[in-house]
């Protein structure tokens, strides 16, 4: 958690800031140049990692974690189009990782300040503040390789294997306690002392090396994932001159300390010898932008907004805009002006983004067959798009198909078997036919994908009480039961040694 930069909240930005500086021991405390670095091959220092802090483990706790962050996070963003977007994103990078099967989970939280954070076990936050900081989306990628690296080499392992005597329910604890200290110092101050973060030790010897061979292995991801390698320097060189304007609200350690001027230097050290090349940003790039802005106030003020930006052509894409103006719209409920933007959006370019709201418009007006077919097309131009895959199963659960939606969510899952989406989906469809066992049947799986073996338990036997299974749906109940039972029993054994 190490802090670059504290500006105001439009300009602050925390580049792998873990939450706060209590979380060292826990996740990185990574202060990115608490010395001088100098430009030269670094060590692969995340192997040594693997063999002390076991990679099950380190994923339990991120799993967990990233359950209290949707359940009680206000700020978690539950937005099909952005998640879809920063998994597709970072999914490309990943694949040119040091471990490209990791298996990484990207989600937004919806904050204006710049952050992006790591956590155990490849999930990874980025805050719409950076989404709307960037100004390319090798920018953005930069950032985004940054973490990675720091996940694929294995550096939040090597912390956690520092405070391995601390329990799992302290680290999830202390993590949400910082998460609210963002918006809350006091409360966080509170969950953060209750959680024992106070005496957990920091273990500050690699921090140095942990950052710098994060930016290496960063800029040669950006690389082989086709951007534009100049953008990481790029990003940071104007964030630092940005926090210059705010010096006097900068905190002490900041003034004395400029966090980013060696690692700048590094990372134009490594532009060396490189031909430039000019990387084209993706439509949805702009699209997510665009919606994010237009997600912002209030809607009449967001429709101005699109308005005078197409009014004075002051856009730099104009599908985005035009999208922008479809979505504020929509928030409006101003279907037919929604509708009409994002037509003019759709013929000037070719997005999942403009399929999917052209469908949500067509279900906000009460057509709902027009919606599935504008869903199902676009599932066949853009098969690997998760936004439409769940926006297409919500449509057919609101227009009471759900036959179909269970036939659907069933194909999806035999591909995405731990997609806890799907599963809400499957229970919905299944609530819907009346099938009340297999309604918690398929519940059990979301609580047990979020790490709750004991609701999961809880749902099963509410399955067995149901008394409208049949004897091959009894039978899986059954079994599956069992199963959780036994993880439940090497749970409290882990707890209470």
């Amino acid at each position: 958690m190490h802090t670059l930069f504290l500006l105001p909240r439009s300009l602050r930005f925390c580049l792998c800031r873990h939450w706060a500086g209590a979380l060292l021991s826990f996740f990185l405390l990574f202060t990115g140049a608490l010395l001088p670095a100098v430009a030269h091959e670094l060590p692969e220092l995340g192997d040594v990692a693997g063999e002390d802090f076991p990679l099950m483990l380190e994923k339990k706790i991120g799993q967990q974690i990233m359950q209290e962050i949707r359940q009680r996070e206000i700020s978690y963003l539950d937005d099909y189009d952005v998640e879809s977007y920063l998994n597709q994103l970072g999914g490309r990078l990943a694949g040119f990782s040091k471990d490209p099967g990791f298996g990484f989970e990207f989600f937004a939280l919806n904050d204006l300040s710049i952050n992006a954070f790591a956590m155990p076990g490849g999930y990874i936050g980025v805050h719409t503040g950076l989404l709307l900081a960037a100004q390319s989306e090798s920018e953005l990628a930069g950032v985004m390789a940054h973490e990675i690296s720091h996940v694929t080499q294995r550096h939040i392992a090597r912390q956690l294997y520092q405070s391995k005597r601390v329990s799992i329910a302290s680290m999830v604890g202390m993590a949400l306690g910082l998460l609210a200290a963002g918006s809350n110092p006091q409360v966080g101050a509170a969950a953060i002392a209750a959680s024992q973060a106070g005496a957990m030790s920091a273990q500050l010897a690699y921090s140095r090396d942990f950052e710098r061979e994060s930016d290496r292995l960063g800029f040669e991801m950006l690389g082989r994932a086709g951007f534009d390698q100049h953008g990481m320097a790029l990003f940071f060189e104007r964030l630092r001159q940005a926090s210059r304007l705010y010096e006097n609200n900068a905190t002490a350690y900041l003034r004395t300390h400029p966090l980013t001027s060696e690692r700048i230097a590094d990372m134009q050290n490594r532009e060396t010898g490189l031909n430039y090349r000019q990387v084209p940003d993706s439509l949805d790039f702009h699209l997510v932008r665009a919606k994010l802005r237009a997600l912002q106030g209030r809607a009449d003020d967001a429709v101005k907004l699109f308005g005078g930006q197409i009014a004075e052509r002051k856009f730099v894409n104009e599908a985005a805009a035009q999208y922008g103006m479809a979505y504020a719209h929509w928030r409006a409920r101003e279907w037919d002006a929604a509708q009409s933007a994002n037509e003019t959006a759709r013929r000037l370019g070719q997005s999942a983004l403009l399929e999917r709201l052209a469908a949500e418009i067509r279900l906000a007006q009460g057509k709902t067959e027009e919606a599935l077919r504008l869903y199902r097309s676009a599932m066949e131009r853009y098969p690997l798009n998760r936004a439409l895959i769940y926006g297409y199963a919500d449509a057919l659960l609101s227009g009471r198909r759900f036959d179909v939606a269970l036939r659907f969510a069933e194909e999806q899952l035999r591909v995405q078997p731990q997609d806890i989406r799907l599963h809400r989906q499957r229970a919905g469809a299944y609530a819907g036919l009346g099938k009340n066992a297999m309604q918690h049947r398929a519940l059990a799986e979301v609580f047990a994908l979020q790490g709750q073996t004991a609701g999961a338990i809880g749902q099963l036997e509410l399955a067995l009480k149901a008394g409208d299974a049949n004897f091959y749906e009894l039978s899986g109940i059954d079994a599956r039961l069992r199963e959780l039972k036994i993880l439940r029993l090497e749970e409290l054994k882990e707890k209470n040694p």
